[in-house]
Order: C-alpha cells, then sequence, then structure tokens
C-alpha cells in the first residue's frame, strides 16, 4: 500500500470531534465573530444556526471541553479568549506529553513504522508547503503514526485535542520560511534518532520541535496584533 497516496483526513478523526454546528461554532470563535468574553445564548445560536437547542448545548460542552468556552454559575457560557496565554498552556502541556510518548514509541518502532514515517517527510519535502492544507495533513499524520498506539489513551486523547486546537488557530496564520525549514530538519532529526533507537534524543527533539511550534505561533498573533492596530505609526 502507498500510505502517502492512500491519506485521508478521515482516517485522523478523533471519536469526540464534534459536527457541523461545533466546527461552525469553533470557527467564529478562532475567527473572532464571536469575540472574547462574547455570552453565548443558547436559544441566539440555535436561530443563528438553523437548529433545535440541543445540538447547541453539545457543542458548547465540548468546546468547553477544548478551553474554546468557560462557563460559570449564573453567568452562562462565554467565549474564552484565544490569546498567547491560552497558546502558551497548550504547548507547555505538550512539550510534557510529546516526547514521552515519542520515548515509547523508540522502543517499540518496526521497520514499517520507520518506512511509514520516511515516506511522510518524503512527501512534505516534495510538496515543500505549496499545498499547507496537505502539508497539514501529512505532518498530523507523521505524529499520529508514533502516538497512536500507545498504552496511555488519556494521554493520546489529549495530545489529539491540543493539536486540532493549534491546528486550527495557526490555519489563519502565516508560517514564517524560518519555521518552516525548522519543522522539516526537526522531523529528520527526530526520524534519525529512533532509526538510531537513541529513545533520549527522539524525545529531546520533539520536545524542541513543539516548544518551537508554539512559540511561533504566539509570534504570529502578536505581529497581527501589530498589524491591525489602529494606532500604528506608519
Amino acid at each position: 500500500m502507498n500510505i502517502v497516496s492512500t491519506l485521508d483526513i478521515a482516517e485522523l478523526e478523533a471519536p469526540h470531534r464534534g459536527g457541523p454546528v461545533y466546527e461552525a461554532i469553533r470557527e467564529d470563535i478562532i475567527s473572532g465573530r464571536l469575540p472574547a468574553n462574547a455570552r453565548l445564548v443558547v436559544a441566539e445560536l440555535a436561530e443563528r444556526h438553523g437548529t433545535s437547542t440541543n445540538p447547541i448545548r453539545e457543542a458548547l460542552q465540548q468546546l468547553r471541553g477544548e478551553g474554546f468556552v468557560v462557563m460559570a454559575p449564573n453567568r452562562g457560557a462565554r467565549v474564552r479568549p484565544i490569546d498567547e496565554e491560552f497558546i502558551r498552556d497548550i504547548y507547555e502541556i505538550e512539550v510534557l506529553i510529546e516526547p514521552a510518548l515519542t520515548r515509547w514509541f523508540v522502543g517499540i518502532a518496526s521497520g514499517v513504522d520507520i518506512a511509514a514515517l520516511e515516506a511522510l517527510h518524503a512527501e512534505m519535502q516534495r510538496i515543500n508547503y505549496t499545498d499547507l492544507a496537505r502539508h497539514g495533513l501529512l505532518d498530523t499524520q507523521f505524529h499520529h503514526t508514533m502516538y497512536a498506539r500507545h498504552y496511555n489513551r488519556h494521554a493520546v486523547d489529549l495530545w489529539w485535542k491540543h493539536r486540532e486546537i493549534l491546528r486550527a488557530i495557526s490555519r489563519r496564520l502565516p508560517i514564517s520560511v524560518g519555521r518552516q525549514a525548522a519543522v522539516m530538519r526537526e522531523h529528520q532529526e527526530a526520524l534519525d534518532a529512533i532509526k538510531a533507537q537513541d529513545a533520549d534524543r527522539a524525545a529531546a527533539t520533539i520536545a524542541r520541535h513543539v516548544e518551537g511550534s508554539g512559540r511561533h505561533i504566539i509570534e504570529q498573533m502578536r505581529a497581527m496584533r501589530r498589524n491591525n492596530d489602529p494606532n500604528k505609526v506608519a
């Protein structure tokens, strides 16, 4: 089987992934159409999305679990600000989780696993960021190949949830040429360490990779805010 040619985002769907209403509300939050601290009134959202209140409540509960929505007694649901602190909290957790998952993977990686990672990496090199959606899928599959079989399902589910959040946010942000090069270099370094069965080096590389991606998102968010500042001096 050609690993790369058969890739489909449906293969990477998590069991908790929401439906169209969830996707629409999440996109409105990320895009700012639902601004930070805005009240989320179930009846209003149901009318806006042409649905009953039950799918709205289910979507809000899922978004609460992902950190996009906060709920307080007697205050209802509100949009959680998507700011640098939000991103920092996520990637700092991922810096703890992903190296641990990687370390375990090095101990069980087979020739088939390594061939899959090499094929994914080669395809990312071939397209060279000319198709960002395709690159994102390949990148997700690269990490999914390493983490998906881990015995700690809670850790894997948390990785997936955070991965989806960061992927949704980063879709709206540019990626610098320097970060593009760093991503590919770090993937190659992780591959080399896995093939050498060097768990410490593989884990350290992934930690650096995750932290670099998180910092880059924050830098791009700050740059976008500066560019949109009405008081900015030309």
